[in-house]
């Protein structure tokens, strides 16, 4: 009889992450780094290891860290013991028993129990650590630190983040060292995707794609928002998906004006439109998409005038960008291109030409960088476009006076020739997703 293997992940090989470690060394010089990994939740779930944490070692073990010595250049992992009731309720997981087996796997070091880690970090003199909140499960950057805004607004809360009480503890072992905050070091080696991550990427966006088009498929007056996401939520899991990477936007009539909506527990009405951006969780990388539909399968003509302007300022925007220009060069670029569309388009309203003339000319299409969070880390909009950068690109219309907000987003790589959609699968001709909506309607 042969002994179970933990699980571990298979998305990476060993030298994805060695790399990644190694352009680290580059960055710390002979300092030391130390990353604390994501801690049990207590509840029945699927563990979701952090991303940084993640990203450096692929290992997805609750209670793990660490220890990256750029002077020594050496890399070591803390685990916990084994637990052996743990592993009759729950089945194997790596362990600091396992030292042969996790080396081979994550090409670390040497790999110690958590206990061992206090005496490794005596006589550190400079020591990285990550400063800035760990993203988790359906979390970003952002959302987290708004999280903690909440709790320090608390009265009755206030309670340290557990960055702040990492380096605490840290502190305590080595009080005579300088720290320094890693976080940024670790945003600029996510920002630029290796080629195994755009491949993983490219899984994302097609389930991405493809959940948007089940979406329509069902789409009727009297369902409610929520089945939507529903039938999304079956095809990623059954894709081999680990859930979503971010809560369901499924928003009808009114409830599109809120941009981040998620109760989605409105009944669709015949006459509105739907708007919905979801993405699943693809080996700890996401996707993002925004698609917006009529629930009665045909765009009045108000709904067709201002989604049919924004999409097609999407497709000049994925004519447009390409490698190593600015953003401001391309967002000019772009206003160019669509100009003579905007002016002969032949607008109902002045307020809705005016939102157009606004939308094309900012910088508003380019959001946020994708990647292991749907809003990923990193800053992009300050140099010129690197092949392998996968952000979303999102114009957004706004027409404050009647509330009406408009979107189209697509999550986009630069390449060597362009961009490449990775949520392409999901139409943007208006005449083609009027015939998707109609045929549940058959």
């Amino acid at each position: 009889m042969t002994s179970a293997q933990p699980h571990f992940q298979t998305d990476f090989p060993t030298s994805e992450f060695e790399r990644r470690r190694e352009r680290l060394f580059g960055e710390i010089g002979g300092a030391r780094a130390v990353i604390a990994g994501g801690p049990a939740t207590g509840a029945f779930d699927r563990f979701r290891q952090t991303n940084d944490f993640y990203y450096l070692c692929g290992v997805e073990v609750p209670h793990a860290y660490l220890l990256l010595d750029g002077k020594m250049r050496w890399t070591i992992l803390y685990l916990p013991r084994r637990d052996p009731k743990l592993e009759r309720s729950e089945g194997t997981q790596l362990n600091s028993s396992d030292a042969d087996r996790v080396r081979q796997i994550t090409g670390v070091d040497e790999v110690k129990p958590l206990e061992a880690l206090t005496n490794d970090l005596r006589e550190t003199t400079q020591i990285y650590t990550l400063h800035a909140p760990a993203e988790g499960r359906e979390a970003c950057r952002d959302t987290l630190l708004h999280a903690r805004q909440q709790i320090e607004a608390d009265p009755w809360d206030g309670r340290p983040s557990a960055e702040q009480w990492f380096r605490e503890k840290l502190v305590a072992i080595c009080p005579y060292a300088e720290f320094l905050d890693l976080s940024p070091v670790v945003d600029r080696l996510r920002l630029i995707k290796s080629h195994r991550e755009v491949e993983l990427m490219r899984r994302a966006g097609r389930l991405t794609a493809r959940g948007v088009i089940d979406a329509m498929r069902i789409t009727r007056p009297g369902l409610f928002e929520f089945e939507l996401a529903a039938v999304a939520d079956y095809l990623f899991l059954r894709s081999g998906a680990r859930g979503p990477g971010y809560r369901p936007i499924v928003a009808s009539g009114s409830n599109i004006w809120n941009a981040h909506y998620f109760r989605n527990d409105s009944l669709l009405q015949d006459g509105d439109l739907v708007l919905m951006d979801y993405a699943p969780d693809v080996g700890c990388y996401t996707s993002d998409i925004g698609r917006m539909w009529p629930v009665n399968g045909t765009y009045s003509p108000v709904q067709r005038e201002l989604y049919g302007f924004v999409v097609e300022f999407q497709k000049v925007l994925l004519k447009t960008i390409r490698e190593k220009r600015s953003i401001g060069e391309l967002a000019r670029e772009a206003a160019e291109a669509i100009r003579p569309v905007w002016t002969d388009w032949g607008w109902s309203k002045p307020e809705y030409r005016e939102a157009a003339r606004k939308m094309i000319e900012s910088e508003v299409a380019f959001t946020h960088p994708v990647g292991m969070a749907v809003h990923d880390v990193g800053e992009y909009k300050q140099a010129p476009l690197e092949t392998g950068l996968v952000f979303a690109l999102d114009p957004q219309l706004w027409v404050p006076e009647e509330q009406i907000y408009v979107r189209v987003e697509d999550t986009i790589v630069v390449t060597p020739n362009g961009v490449e959609s990775l949520t392409r699968d999901a139409p943007l001709d208006l005449d083609a997703i009027e015939q998707l909506v109609r045929s549940s309607h058959a």
